[in-house]
């Protein structure tokens, strides 16, 4: 009776081991399947009238090139709004000096991504424009894409995120180059994958686009460190899930100090485990409620724990159902780790064969059991005291 419990127990942790492992394949797999992307649809939207809403808290050194970039994309009836939250250096005259309008926040405890968003909203409300894009004030948008991202979210009527990727700094170590691979599949691999299947994507920090009404369709007032994430959850709960356009790309840098570089992974993975204990119970039963294959879809995606933590996971399921099995001679719940292991270490390859080789060389990659060492503190860290507060990431200067 013992072992019957046991094994229904393994066979119950390697299932939910290998339906995240699954779910990643078929995105990664989807994804490196090279089918022509679907052009942006075109409208006819010179008179649409466009905000771009820029939350900034201490980014004087890096605010100007980021408006510089902007500023030339917008038409005569467009906008940008910064709101220099909490701040105590220049970044208010620096983005008023150039032309930029500025609204000042200042709350000693209502700290945030998710405060100044709302604190902008609020402001552009008095005259709200028809699309809202988000961007934060230490990101490049290419060229064009600022109208190519207000057109689709008029098109399509639904949230819409750009292809958001991290600039490696110039001297980049082993741990950044692995570290911007993975961001590198978690926000155009994955992304392009869902959007091949027909599913909707999680928001992944800025180049956000969407349409006035949806813009305010849901409290964005918050201080949880995976603000965006969360968002985009609430936003395809209340029927507006967001969509992926992998044509337009915004980069952001990765810092080059080790301590600011911490500071930033612990912020998003904490945040993303936090997100997946809140909202995955929500996501499974409002899509079974409702028959939504969209909130299904999203609910698989955030199944998929960050990948470092994921490959962790998938050895210690594998030494204990070996183990099981050495010992009772019971042998599925390792099969189906061993299945799980195959769709995991296959997607990380289809991943770096198609979108990785031009950014870490095959000797690199094989380095990522060492790069696991140095995550091992991080989730310690989570089940002993996860990060709560909002904290932003220093800059390079």
């Amino acid at each position: 009776m013992f072992l019957t419990l046991l094994s229904l127990g393994l066979g119950v942790i390697a299932l939910a081991l290998l339906i995240p492992c699954l779910m990643l394949f078929a995105e990664i797999g989807l994804a490196a399947w090279r089918r022509p992307l679907s052009p942006c649809p075109l409208l006819d939207s010179d008179r649409a009238t466009l905000a771009v809403l820029m939350p900034a808290h201490n980014e004087a050194a890096g605010l100007g090139k980021t408006l510089a970039g902007l500023l030339p994309e917008l038409q005569p009836q467009d906008r940008i709004l910064v709101v220099a939250d909490n701040c105590n250096d220049e970044t208010a005259a620096i983005a008023r000096a150039a032309g930029a309008q500025v609204v000042e926040r200042n709350h000693p405890t209502q700290r945030g991504k998710g405060y100044a968003l709302d604190y902008g909203l609020k402001h552009l409300q008095q005259n709200p424009p028809d699309v809202v894009v988000f961007m934060d004030a230490d990101c490049d948008l290419e060229a064009g894409g600022l109208r190519q991202l207000a057109e689709q979210a008029l098109a399509v009527r639904r949230p819409v995120q750009a292809n958001y990727l991290i600039q490696q700094p110039p001297t980049a170590s082993l741990k950044s180059l692995i570290s911007a691979f993975a961001v590198k599949v978690k926000n155009l691999v994955r992304p392009l994958g869902l959007q091949r299947m027909g599913a909707p994507c999680l928001l992944t920090g800025t180049g956000i686009a969407l349409p006035w009404d949806m813009a305010i369709a849901v409290d964005i007032a918050s201080g949880h460190i995976a603000e965006d994430m969360k968002w985009g959850l609430d936003l395809a709960l209340a029927g507006y899930a967001p969509t992926y356009l992998p044509t337009v790309q915004v980069t952001s840098r990765l810092p080059n100090d080790i301590g600011a570089a911490k500071v930033q992974r612990t912020r998003w993975e904490h945040g993303h485990l936090q997100i997946m204990g809140a909202y995955l119970p929500r996501l499974f039963g409002q899509a079974l409620r409702q028959r939504r294959w969209d909130l299904l879809a999203l609910a698989l995606e955030l199944s998929i724990p960050p990948l470092s933590l994921l490959v962790m996971i998938w050895a210690s399921v594998t030494v204990i159902t070996l183990l099981f099995a050495l010992g009772a001679q019971i042998w599925l719940p390792l099969y189906m780790a061993l299945v799980a292991g195959s769709a995991l270490l296959g997607g990380v390859a289809l991943a770096w064969s198609g979108f990785g080789r031009s950014e870490l060389s095959l000797g690199q990659l094989v380095m990522i059991p060492a790069y696991l060492l140095w995550k091992i503190p991080l989730y310690v860290a989570f089940l002993i005291r996860p990060e709560q507060r909002w904290v932003r990431t220093q800059r390079d200067s």
